[in-house]
């Protein structure tokens, strides 16, 4: 797996999770919640943001990044459900912008508010005192970001209030073949991520890759091999895999399945479990979803693995009970 992810809290703490990439110097957060627990060299990593909502157990963690990035030449593109814009230049105009003009870095923040058919993106600038500028608009199909190595998708559950639910998903898998590779007389090493960038652009067969080591007396050597016979030999390309987070969501019928279509074949899915199934009823008042329900859920998306957060704190110390009304329902022995 080129990536891993995790929870940034316990599963009673704020909601959030950090997905790192193992090989790049890249990572994103799903929800911006409390983030203290994330080291800064973890934090500088982030390129992408995608909030569900702006309650504040799921957004109070921007303050703690602005004051983690200013003063770098960074991009942080975040992505939020309707009023969103409006939300962050809330956030940065509490503050006081008289001296970041002269600023030598400059920290800016790409910023997209998503609507069902819609969205709406404008631009921050620490050295421009974070002023909006430059608003694009454009059609939404579903897919918030394709890049070369990823796509992440987003639908709209009701929690009160339009709430974001998100899936990654890794555009493809490449494997090495280390076997062949040495059989090639050619070593693992860095090279080989500039080998899984030219795969995944689709780059053509003729293209020369520089392979490179350093032998046993410290020397560089290196050795240049057309792209065609590195990806026929020594590679094996598979489908990439999913992760999808869900979470803030009344239990309704439109709302599973959105939860179950976005969440088909995940790899792992990252779902709610605020509440026992016996307190359904004090669920449904607060547009959450109970441990029963959400095993249910993860289930029928046939999610491989399934990671609980969001216990609510009427919940503290019994932990174990609603993991296990959720285990009992996603492996169906409830």
């Amino acid at each position: 797996m080129i990536h891993s992810a995790s929870l940034i809290n316990n599963p009673f703490g704020d909601p959030g999770v950090y997905v790192d990439f193992k090989y790049r110097k890249e990572a994103f957060l799903f929800d911006l919640g409390d983030i203290h627990l994330l080291p800064p060299r973890k934090l500088l990593k982030i390129g992408y943001i995608f909030v569900s909502h702006t309650h504040m157990d799921h957004f109070i963690g921007f303050d703690h990044l602005l004051r983690i990035s200013l003063g770098r030449d960074l991009r942080v593109n975040l992505y939020g459900p309707p009023d969103f814009l409006q939300n962050v230049e809330d956030k940065l105009s509490s503050y006081t912008w008289n001296l970041v003009a002269n600023y030598t870095n400059d920290f800016e923040l790409f910023v997209t508010e998503v609507h069902p058919e819609y969205k709406i993106s404008r631009r921050y600038r620490c050295r421009n005192a974070f002023k909006p500028e430059g608003e694009e608009r454009g059609d939404y199909d579903g897919t918030l970001v394709q890049g070369d190595f990823f796509s992440v998708r987003a639908v709209f559950l009701d929690h009160g209030t339009p709430c974001l639910a998100f899936s990654f998903e890794e555009n493809t898998r490449i494997n090495i073949k280390k076997n062949v590779l040495r059989e090639m007389g050619l070593p693992t090493g860095a090279w080989l991520q500039d080998l899984k960038t030219h795969i995944m652009k689709n780059e053509p067969d003729g293209l020369p890759v520089r392979v490179w080591w350093r032998d046993a007396d410290g020397r560089m050597e290196e050795e240049i091999v057309p792209l065609g016979i590195l990806r026929e030999k020594a590679v094996k390309i598979t489908p990439g895999q999913k992760i999808s987070y869900v979470t803030d969501a009344l239990y309704s019928e439109e709302n599973a399945r959105r939860i179950i279509e976005l969440g088909a074949g995940s790899e792992v899915m990252f779902i709610e479990a605020p509440f026992l199934h016996e307190d359904v009823d004090s669920a449904a008042r607060k547009y959450h979803l109970t441990a029963r329900q959400a095993g249910m859920l993860a289930k029928k998306a046939g999610a491989k693995r399934m990671v609980l957060f969001h216990f609510s704190p009427k919940y503290k110390g019994e932990g174990d009970v609603l993991n296990k009304e959720a285990m009992d329902a996603f492996q169906g022995t409830d």
